[in-house]
């Protein structure tokens, strides 16, 4: 891939090309093999060429997608030896081969990432050679625009009988969503009073617990105090006299 500026860079190879009477000697021109195509689809085999070519240098394919960045594809010798990107001599992607005076490339299987322009350049010394480019992208789907009614007495009449067919629905969701919010707000009060109670019941409970300690510590202390003057009145009492 060629990336920065690709634009600068197609300009500049573009100046380096032949655009004068020698320049047409090696005019090239890349098209579906298909000529019936008009856009390629998705997961099909894509088959473009490069004609009208009278050199026998071997060209190069390149891609140019919609972000204007070159792509090297394969390069093509007179001899249909292939060298793919990364030096390979073959790819899973992409087949090329030569036949005759025409160099093809074959798209395995058509995807997005396969979209935008295809070149085939030659290098014939000094120059460079660009073919014209063909443009390869899915069909673009419009979606159609809503139909309107003509504004007759007729329609009219269909678009009211719509409304009122439509006004029990919309009557229904509104009564529907009153008693939602009905339902939500005495749930939320409901259990807002749950709450209140519950805590009126604990800190009853809880009085109640600390009531019944002080009861029970009360009596505690008049049992001690009454075991303590019972003691007392035995021992501090005089006994009887003997001298009677």
């Amino acid at each position: 891939m060629v990336a920065g500026s690709p634009a600068l860079l197609l300009l500049l190879s573009l100046g380096l090309c032949c655009t004068s009477a020698q320049g047409h000697r090696y005019a090239m021109a890349v098209r579906f093999l298909n000529r019936s195509m008009k856009h390629p689809k998705e997961g099909q085999r894509l088959e473009l060429e490069c004609v009208n070519y009278n050199s026998d240098n071997g060209v190069f394919w390149i891609r140019l997608d919609k972000d204007e960045n070159l792509h090297f594809i394969v390069y093509i010798s007179k001899y249909s030896w292939t060298t793919f990107s990364g030096n390979k001599g073959a790819s899973s992607q992409f087949e090329g081969s030569k036949q005759g005076s025409s160099y093809q490339l074959v798209v395995k299987n058509f995807s997005a990432r396969d979209q935008g322009i295809y070149f085939c350049i030659a290098n014939i010394h000094p120059m460079l050679h660009f073919s014209t480019g063909q443009r390869a992208f899915f069909p673009v789907t419009t979606k159609a625009a809503p139909t309107t009614l003509a504004t007759t007495t007729p329609s009219s009449q269909v678009t009211k009988k719509d409304n009122s067919q439509q006004s029990p629905d919309a009557g229904t969701n509104s009564k529907n969503t009153l008693h939602f919010c009905y339902d939500v707000v005495m749930r939320v009060n409901l259990a807002g009073a749950c709450l209140l109670l519950l805590t009126a019941i604990t800190i009853t409970i809880t009085h109640c617990q600390s009531w019944i300690n002080i009861s029970q510590s009360i009596l505690h202390s008049q049992t001690i105090t009454e075991n303590l003057e019972t003691s007392f009145h035995q021992t501090v009492l005089p006994l009887p006299s003997r001298n009677t």
